[in-house]
């Protein structure tokens, strides 16, 4: 329902610009501009960046699919098996729900975003069972929302397979930043939440100061390298890293003695039907952003912004991204929509186009899953699940505009 209010506003508020530019300055060429660029011109792009997805999220598809069948997913619940049971103290030990959110995570984890939803909507009716108000979300259903509306991942797959089609010199040159602004996501909406429920001990403490310390030792060493090799170290342990996990979900498969080849194919045809069902929605987004471009409205959203922050003192080469930061929260194929025409604008490999993609993949999106997993039980009365989900939102475009100065800036 918000994407289609947001779609709708594209087109309207279009067109009250275009009928003002006509009206009040003679602007003829307002609405040839918007039919031929806004509309035919995004359209035919949006369909070719669909299109071009097909080979890399076969691929990926395909692998993760091994990894899957091969317990990946279980390898990782294990390891943060312990961390999860302090974060969630109301659900008994035994209790299927807590390894249902485990199995979720780690899913999320590995980008097996097919593989996520089932288990986060399982998960979320074995918490329900245990909910004694079930039109009120409980202190584990709002846990439970806001990590994964922080969206740590490790393979930002989707990002990287568009930086790829775009022909980005090093598609995998976000992947650091990535790791790190949205591990910030999901610190912050941890810490919020787990102030909020009183759950904070020195267990949980120490994981997260651990967690914390290596991720500001990455920093600090790319705070002090020189500027030349930023690009080159992220992109190449993002190689590195990828094609280690690759060969680590092979060698898996094949310990486990499961037909690699053909779980592979299974794998890769839900990666084509997956970019088959993409195209519609990219179309459609793309259009409605060319034409909100074309009318010249996206130029007065981003000088606006970058006029008020130019009054602080504070460089503003990052608000050309500000608009996919702003739709994040309301609606994943908008900022997806927002963070392709940001590459297609301003270069994939420019400033803005790299600071769109972290911006993109460093959370998830609020209110979508708010709307599916608490209407999944029935949720009414959410608490502070929204604003826990937000605050996760907004840690990660701060940490992606600061993280992408260190690594990108020149």
């Amino acid at each position: 329902m918000v994407l289609n209010y947001i779609w709708v506003a594209f087109f309207i508020i279009a067109f009250i610009v275009g009928l003002i530019k006509l009206i009040f300055f003679g602007d003829t060429e307002v609405f040839r501009t918007m039919v031929i660029d806004g509309t035919f011109t995004s359209s035919k792009k949006g369909f070719e960046v669909a299109l071009g997805l097909t080979g890399a999220m076969t691929l990926w598809m395909g692998l993760m699919k091994v990894g899957e069948q091969a317990g990946a997913i279980n390898f990782l619940s294990r390891i943060i098996g312990p961390f999860f049971r302090k974060l969630f103290p109301q659900i008994p030990k035994d209790h299927p729900a807590l390894g249902q959110i485990i199995l979720n995570f780690s899913a999320n984890m590995l980008g097996l975003g097919n593989a996520a939803t089932p288990l986060g909507l399982k998960a979320m009716q074995s918490m329900q069972e245990l909910n004694t108000d079930k039109e009120t979300a409980s202190n584990s259903q709002i846990m439970f929302l806001v990590l994964n509306t922080a969206g740590f991942t490790l393979i930002p797959l989707s990002i990287m397979a568009i930086r790829a089609q775009q022909k980005a010199v090093d598609p995998t040159d976000v992947f650091v930043p990535i790791l790190i602004c949205s591990y910030c996501a999901t610190l912050a909406g941890i810490v919020t939440v787990s102030i909020w429920q009183k759950i904070f001990d020195r267990i949980l403490l120490l994981w997260i100061t651990i967690a914390t310390a290596i991720m500001a030792g990455i920093v600090y060493f790319f705070y002090t390298c020189p500027p030349e090799e930023k690009s080159l170290i992220s992109s190449t342990s993002g190689y590195i890293i990828l094609f280690s996990i690759v060969v680590s979900f092979i060698g898996a498969g094949v310990y486990k003695k499961i037909n690699v080849f053909s779980t592979f194919i299974e794998g890769a045809k839900e990666g084509f039907t997956t970019v088959i069902r993409i195209i519609p929605y990219l179309v459609a987004m793309l259009v409605g952003i060319g034409v909100f471009r074309a009318c010249g409205a996206m130029d007065y959203l981003i000088n606006g912004l970058t006029n008020l922050i130019a009054a602080t003192g504070v460089n503003t080469d990052f608000t050309p991204s500000l608009p996919v930061a702003l739709m994040k929260p309301l609606s994943g194929s908008g900022a997806e929509g927002l963070a392709i025409e940001s590459m297609l604008t301003n270069g994939v490999d420019s400033f803005a186009g790299r600071l769109s993609s972290i911006m993109y993949a460093s959370a998830d999106t609020t209110f979508y899953i708010v709307a599916l997993y608490f209407g999944s039980v029935g949720i009414k009365k959410t608490r502070y699940a929204v604003t826990g989900g937000l605050i996760a939102d907004l840690a990660g475009v701060i940490a992606a505009i600061f993280v992408a100065y260190l690594f990108f800036y020149n």
